[in-house]
Protein backbone atom coordinates (compact mmCIF):
# COMPACT_ATOMS: atom_id res chain seq x y z
CA UNK A 1 0.00 0.00 0.00
CA UNK A 2 1.17 3.24 -0.64
CA UNK A 3 1.72 5.92 2.17
CA UNK A 4 1.82 9.20 1.08
CA UNK A 5 4.58 11.33 3.45
CA UNK A 6 3.79 13.03 6.77
CA UNK A 7 5.65 16.17 5.55
CA UNK A 8 3.66 16.35 2.15
CA UNK A 9 0.47 17.99 1.54
CA UNK A 10 -1.93 16.87 -0.77
CA UNK A 11 -5.03 18.15 -1.60
CA UNK A 12 -6.74 14.73 -1.47
CA UNK A 13 -5.77 14.44 2.71
CA UNK A 14 -5.88 18.41 3.74
CA UNK A 15 -7.98 20.70 5.43
CA UNK A 16 -7.67 24.21 6.12
CA UNK A 17 -8.47 25.46 9.71
CA UNK A 18 -9.13 29.28 10.15
CA UNK A 19 -9.17 30.22 14.14
CA UNK A 20 -10.59 32.85 15.34
CA UNK A 21 -9.82 35.65 12.77
CA UNK A 22 -13.09 37.72 14.60
CA UNK A 23 -13.49 41.53 14.36
CA UNK A 24 -12.78 43.17 17.51
CA UNK A 25 -9.50 40.99 17.80
CA UNK A 26 -8.37 42.05 14.71
CA UNK A 27 -7.64 45.55 15.34
CA UNK A 28 -5.01 44.74 17.70
CA UNK A 29 -3.10 42.13 16.13
CA UNK A 30 -0.12 42.62 14.95
CA UNK A 31 0.24 42.13 10.80
CA UNK A 32 -3.53 41.87 11.01
CA UNK A 33 -3.65 43.08 7.13
CA UNK A 34 -0.77 40.21 6.08
CA UNK A 35 -2.56 37.60 8.16
CA UNK A 36 -6.15 38.18 6.38
CA UNK A 37 -4.54 38.35 3.00
CA UNK A 38 -3.12 34.93 3.58
CA UNK A 39 -5.52 33.26 4.51
CA UNK A 40 -7.75 34.42 1.46
CA UNK A 41 -5.08 33.30 -0.08
CA UNK A 42 -5.70 29.89 1.92
CA UNK A 43 -9.35 30.10 0.94
CA UNK A 44 -9.23 30.38 -2.47
CA UNK A 45 -6.94 27.80 -2.98
CA UNK A 46 -8.98 25.18 -1.14
CA UNK A 47 -11.66 26.75 -2.48
CA UNK A 48 -10.50 25.73 -5.66
CA UNK A 49 -9.16 22.36 -4.87
CA UNK A 50 -12.42 21.68 -2.85
CA UNK A 51 -10.24 21.16 0.79
CA UNK A 52 -12.85 21.45 3.14
CA UNK A 53 -12.63 24.76 5.20
CA UNK A 54 -13.66 24.67 9.00
CA UNK A 55 -13.63 27.98 11.00
CA UNK A 56 -13.86 28.61 14.50
CA UNK A 57 -14.82 32.17 16.36
CA UNK A 58 -13.96 32.70 19.68
CA UNK A 59 -16.93 34.02 22.13
CA UNK A 60 -18.57 35.71 19.04
CA UNK A 61 -20.95 37.49 21.55
CA UNK A 62 -17.65 39.57 22.67
CA UNK A 63 -14.98 38.93 19.93
CA UNK A 64 -17.57 39.89 17.52
CA UNK A 65 -17.70 36.96 14.10
CA UNK A 66 -15.38 36.64 11.52
CA UNK A 67 -14.40 39.52 9.63
CA UNK A 68 -16.35 40.17 6.26
CA UNK A 69 -12.81 40.73 4.12
CA UNK A 70 -12.66 36.51 5.05
CA UNK A 71 -16.43 35.42 5.02
CA UNK A 72 -17.02 36.66 1.67
CA UNK A 73 -14.68 34.07 0.28
CA UNK A 74 -15.68 31.04 2.51
CA UNK A 75 -18.94 30.35 0.86
CA UNK A 76 -20.70 27.75 3.62
CA UNK A 77 -17.75 26.31 5.24
CA UNK A 78 -19.17 25.71 9.09
CA UNK A 79 -18.19 28.17 11.70
CA UNK A 80 -17.69 26.88 14.90
CA UNK A 81 -18.37 28.49 18.02
CA UNK A 82 -15.82 28.32 21.11
CA UNK A 83 -15.61 29.72 24.71
CA UNK A 84 -12.40 27.03 25.21
CA UNK A 85 -9.52 28.24 24.01
CA UNK A 86 -8.50 25.45 21.70
CA UNK A 87 -10.39 25.27 18.44
CA UNK A 88 -10.62 20.92 19.14
CA UNK A 89 -14.60 21.26 20.36
CA UNK A 90 -16.55 18.06 20.97
CA UNK A 91 -18.74 19.36 17.63
CA UNK A 92 -15.41 20.61 15.19
CA UNK A 93 -13.17 17.10 16.60
CA UNK A 94 -16.32 14.98 15.08
CA UNK A 95 -16.37 16.77 11.51
CA UNK A 96 -12.64 16.53 11.22
CA UNK A 97 -12.73 12.68 11.90
CA UNK A 98 -15.53 12.06 9.34
CA UNK A 99 -13.64 13.93 6.64
CA UNK A 100 -11.21 11.56 6.99
CA UNK A 101 -8.44 13.60 6.85
CA UNK A 102 -5.21 14.28 8.37
CA UNK A 103 -3.79 17.33 7.28
CA UNK A 104 -4.52 20.18 9.14
CA UNK A 105 -3.70 23.49 7.37
CA UNK A 106 -3.82 26.52 10.01
CA UNK A 107 -4.58 30.04 10.18
CA UNK A 108 -5.52 32.51 12.73
CA UNK A 109 -5.12 34.61 15.90
CA UNK A 110 -3.62 34.33 18.64
CA UNK A 111 -0.46 32.26 17.66
CA UNK A 112 0.19 31.89 21.23
CA UNK A 113 -3.01 30.79 22.71
CA UNK A 114 -5.69 29.76 20.35
CA UNK A 115 -3.24 28.57 17.86
CA UNK A 116 -1.16 26.75 19.86
CA UNK A 117 -3.49 24.97 21.82
CA UNK A 118 -5.51 23.78 19.14
CA UNK A 119 -2.10 22.56 17.30
CA UNK A 120 -1.21 20.64 20.44
CA UNK A 121 -4.45 19.26 20.65
CA UNK A 122 -4.64 18.15 16.89
CA UNK A 123 -0.86 16.37 17.17
CA UNK A 124 -2.34 14.17 20.33
CA UNK A 125 -5.04 13.03 17.69
CA UNK A 126 -2.72 12.22 15.54
CA UNK A 127 -2.85 14.79 13.24
CA UNK A 128 0.28 16.21 11.24
CA UNK A 129 -0.07 20.16 11.09
CA UNK A 130 1.05 22.67 9.26
CA UNK A 131 1.45 26.06 10.55
CA UNK A 132 1.35 28.77 8.14
CA UNK A 133 3.71 31.32 9.62
CA UNK A 134 2.84 34.25 7.62
CA UNK A 135 -0.96 33.29 8.26
CA UNK A 136 -1.18 33.42 11.95
CA UNK A 137 -0.66 36.69 14.54
CA UNK A 138 -0.43 37.61 18.06
CA UNK A 139 -0.50 41.37 20.18
CA UNK A 140 3.01 41.33 20.25
CA UNK A 141 6.23 39.67 18.14
CA UNK A 142 7.56 38.00 21.31
CA UNK A 143 4.16 36.07 21.91
CA UNK A 144 3.83 35.37 17.94
CA UNK A 145 7.94 34.03 17.87
CA UNK A 146 7.06 31.97 21.74
CA UNK A 147 3.65 30.37 20.26
CA UNK A 148 5.52 29.14 16.41
CA UNK A 149 8.59 28.23 18.34
CA UNK A 150 6.35 26.15 20.87
CA UNK A 151 4.73 24.40 17.97
CA UNK A 152 7.77 23.60 16.07
CA UNK A 153 9.22 21.66 19.11
CA UNK A 154 5.87 19.86 19.68
CA UNK A 155 6.16 18.32 15.89
CA UNK A 156 4.19 20.91 13.81
CA UNK A 157 5.73 21.92 10.41
CA UNK A 158 6.19 25.31 10.56
CA UNK A 159 5.80 26.67 6.59
CA UNK A 160 4.19 29.92 4.96
CA UNK A 161 1.78 30.26 2.27
CA UNK A 162 3.99 30.13 -0.85
CA UNK A 163 5.26 26.91 0.16
CA UNK A 164 1.58 25.60 0.91
CA UNK A 165 0.74 26.49 -2.20
CA UNK A 166 3.68 25.38 -4.13
CA UNK A 167 3.11 22.04 -2.09
CA UNK A 168 -1.05 21.61 -3.11
CA UNK A 169 -0.07 22.05 -6.68
CA UNK A 170 2.60 19.64 -7.34
CA UNK A 171 3.20 21.61 -10.72
CA UNK A 172 3.01 24.08 -13.08
CA UNK A 173 0.63 23.74 -16.29
CA UNK A 174 -2.17 22.46 -14.27
CA UNK A 175 -5.69 24.25 -15.27
CA UNK A 176 -5.54 25.14 -11.07
CA UNK A 177 -1.69 26.48 -11.12
CA UNK A 178 -2.48 28.79 -13.92
CA UNK A 179 -5.75 30.10 -12.20
CA UNK A 180 -4.16 30.29 -9.13
CA UNK A 181 -0.62 31.40 -9.43
CA UNK A 182 -2.22 35.00 -9.54
CA UNK A 183 -2.61 35.05 -6.37
CA UNK A 184 1.15 35.24 -4.96
CA UNK A 185 2.35 37.42 -7.73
Amino acid sequence: MFVLNQFALTKEEAVLMVIDIQERLVPVMEKKEQVIGNTNILISISNELNIPILVTEQYPKGLGRTVEALKNNMGDSPIYEKTSFTACTEALVSDLEKLGRKKIIITGMETHVCVFQTVRDLIQRGYHVFVVQDGVCSRTEENYKNGLDLMDRMGAMVTNTETVFFDLMKAAGTPEFKKLSKLIK
